[in-house]
């Protein structure tokens, strides 16, 4: 799976965050592909609570065990 976010609060503006199959996690500067359009989101992280509006999901709201602010608009590519 791989999450293309552009936004505030990551490493660098635009990202390329990638999940391998067996749970390990990398992250590239700007967007790689190929992309395969899966949802879009919206993740606003103020403290240790995350609001996500996702395309695919809905909204959710979860709790972090870090304090963090990020604004980010992302899109979920397979």
């Amino acid at each position: 799976m791989k999450y293309i976010e552009f936004g505030i609060g990551n490493k660098w503006f635009i990202r390329t965050e990638t999940e391998l199959a067996d749970g390990t996690e990398y992250e590239e500067r700007g967007v790689t592909g190929p992309i395969v359009f899966k949802s879009a989101y919206f993740r606003i992280w103020v403290s240790k609570t995350v609001w996500i509006i996702d395309t695919e999901e809905g909204f959710k709201k979860t709790k972090k065990r870090r304090r963090a602010f990020k604004f980010i608009f992302g899109i979920c590519s397979h």
